[in-house]
């Protein structure tokens, strides 16, 4: 039986068994074996580095840069066996996974059951699997599609009540039609009632702010027998079977991964070969294929409307190829077939220096982590070098045909995604508005000037409804400027939201380039006359315009608000978050000690405070129970509002 395999990623060397024997507890156990998981890994090589794994890391590694994930694994069917690829599959994003399982079939009672192993067990998320067997009773029956969903929410909120994200995973289509094609047709069909639940799944795990995992979908385009073994099923009540473990694990990853902002953020594309057919260099742009009426130029053309869909929904663009600027741009500019164009591109780099040093440049041009890079090239040779020179920067094995790059790079989730806000679908024009501010920048000498010259416009308000798919993806996906890096869900900002001592502010920066989106969050609550920051992140987009010191002006002003008269501020060192090491420094605060890595600062509400830069303060048209703001140190600098309704922050779409 030919199983799901890690594809996109290469194959471990012959090293790679030695490589595993020579892991020791240590500094660098956590690196090597996040290395180790990154080839494309059989059933047996799972168990195997999952074995050293649990033997090395039974608590997390203390220099862990993620949240450690506690899971809940409940289903209907045989789920241990799952275990070891959900546990690699976390560590190949770098995240630390615990697993409990519930009794066999307990999953109704797993989170209200005291005699339970999960009742104490803390789970943050829970992950339900059930077998097309088990609710197929229930979905024939009359009514029974509504009852078995109800009985399903009910399981969900369970999870849910004990502070659990839930995570479904949707049923494999294991019931045999009896009609064929022509399924749909027969009342009562089981292989159509596990279709209907599929597709009811999905709008039902919406409304609860629950993840799919989409194994339908998986099987529709591996076949269903690389998922399920009849045999297996009979013999071990394995719904999944063994061999698709590594896959499953990794499915189930990346979502893990996309809710803690771990998701890559740009795709830096080679162009000759990947791109187009042919060398631009060489063959010119007349002889370059590309485009209708070729299998290989229509190739190519899939692997630019890929990417070009991708940049729609947030993903950054870059180029990273060996030529000469000019003629690499020129089918940009000029080729009628061309699907992406230059203003799809964010950063464009080509030149004949090294391609690890190039992606270097792009991450620090876009202010974006290595780790956030995804690198296409079909050259093997490159990929390999790159491989060896940034193992962070992720690069998906391509196959020899073009045909198949897209699917690859598909395959490979690294882009995965738990929502779309309106943010992301205006990434790509925010960072081309960037370098015709940094084109500015470059040409003054006036510091002060040039802000000003920017006409930046600061549009706040409080955490609401309307921005919350996007205070959350900021909260989760900021690394750099982010002081505690403390990540949250959308049930814990809304009771966040509710708490009458809690505070949340979301700021949108908007210049004569464009709209900057929701750039700033600031969140904390008040305790004895003290107002406690807690989060406190903003977009890295956004550096070295004063908004830190125009946000304080904001928080003085919350603390006045409370009843507050000095603010607590605390930093927390992150691998990523050196940046922001002297943010309260800078600020004016006075260091008040630490508390372990963490430092803890202060600061009077009534200063001094920094000057805030030339930045026109707009405040929501509808204040929510703020008096105006009366801080000397932000008086006089409110506009009023001139009737003009401020752009919404972004909703979640479905």
């Amino acid at each position: 039986m030919t199983s799901p395999t890690l594809s996109w990623l290469p194959p471990p060397g012959a090293d790679w068994a030695d490589r595993l024997r020579a892991v020791v507890p240590g500094g660098a156990a956590w690196a090597e074996l996040i290395a180790l998981a990154t080839f494309r890994l059989d059933g047996l090589m799972t168990i195997r580095l999952d074995r050293v794994l649990t033997k090395l890391f039974t608590v997390p590694s203390a220099d862990l840069a993620t949240v450690p994930v506690r899971m809940a694994l409940l289903g209907s069917s045989t789920l241990d066996h799952l275990i070891p690829g959900l546990r690699v599959g976390a560590l190949r994003r770098g995240l630390h996974l615990t697993v409990q399982t519930a009794e066999y079939g307990q999953y109704a009672t797993g989170f209200t059951d005291p005699e339970s192993p999960l009742h104490d067990f803390r789970a943050d998320t829970a992950l339900f699997a059930f077998d097309a067997a088990h609710l197929l009773g229930g979905l024939t029956a009359p009514g029974g599609l509504a009852a078995t969903q109800d009985r399903v929410r009910a399981a969900w909120t369970a999870a849910q009540a004990a502070g659990a994200h839930v995570l479904q995973q949707a049923v494999l289509p294991t019931i045999l039609p009896l009609l064929g094609e022509n399924e749909h047709r027969m009342a009562g069909s089981g292989a159509h009632a596990i279709a209907a639940w599929n597709a009811a799944l999905r709008p039902m795990a919406d409304i609860a702010g629950a993840d799919v995992i989409a194994l339908d979908t998986r099987a529709a385009s591996d076949g269903l027998a690389a998922w399920h073994d009849p045999v297996l099923w009979h013999r071990a009540k394995q719904d999944v079977q063994q061999g698709a473990a590594p896959v499953y694990g990794d499915l189930v990853a990346r979502l893990l991964a996309a809710r803690q902002g771990r998701s890559a953020k740009a795709l830096v594309l080679d162009l000759d070969n990947t791109l187009w057919g042919g060398v631009i260099g060489d063959d010119g742009m007349a002889g370059i294929t590309l485009g209708q009426g070729s299998a290989l130029g229509e190739a190519h053309v899939s692997v630019q409307a890929y990417a070009h869909g991708l940049s729609k929904r947030g993903v950054i663009l870059a180029v990273c190829s060996k030529n000469d600027d000019a003629t690499a741009r020129e089918p940009f500019e000029h080729h009628p077939d061309m699907v992406l164009r230059l203003p799809d591109i964010a950063c464009f780099v080509a030149n004949w220096t090294d391609k690890a040093t190039n992606l270097r440049t792009i991450a620090a041009q876009l202010n974006i982590g290595l780790d956030a890079l995804v690198f296409v090239d079909d050259n093997p040779a490159e990929r390999a070098i790159v491989r060896r020179e940034l193992p962070m920067v992720a690069v998906p094995e391509l196959p020899d045909d073009p045909a198949l790059y897209a699917a690859t790079i598909a395959a490979a989730g690294y882009f995965e995604a738990v929502g779309l806000t309106q943010e992301d679908t205006l990434r790509s024009a925010q960072y081309q508005a960037n370098a015709e501010r940094a084109a500015a920048r470059d040409t003054v000498t006036d510091m002060a000037g040039y802000l000003e010259s920017l006409e930046m416009e600061l549009r706040w308000g409080p955490f609401d409804q309307l921005g919350l798919a996007r205070i959350v993806q900021l909260t989760n996906k900021t690394n750099q400027f982010n002081l505690t890096t403390r990540r949250t869900t959308e049930a814990e900002t809304l009771a966040h939201m509710a708490d009458p001592a809690a505070f949340g502010l979301q700021l949108r920066l908007l210049d004569r380039y464009g709209d900057n989106g929701m750039i700033a969050l600031v969140s904390g609550r008040v305790a004895e006359g003290a107002l406690h920051i807690e989060n406190w992140l903003m977009s890295c987009r956004v550096l070295g315009r004063g908004v830190e010191a125009t946000t304080l002006g904001l928080v003085v002003a919350e603390a006045v608000r409370h009843g507050a008269t000095i603010i607590h501020g605390t930093y927390r060192p992150t691998a990523k978050n050196g940046m922001v090491r002297d943010h309260y420094a800078k600020l004016g605060f006075s260091n008040a000690g630490s508390e372990g890595e963490a430092t803890l600062w202060t600061l009077g509400v009534d200063g001094p405070h920094p000057a805030p830069p030339a930045i026109r303060l707009t405040p929501p048209l509808v204040a929510p129970i703020m008096p105006p703001i009366t801080s000397p140190m932000i008086a006089g600098t409110i506009r009023p509002h001139l009737g003009v309704q401020a752009a919404p922050m972004a909703a979640r779409t479905v």
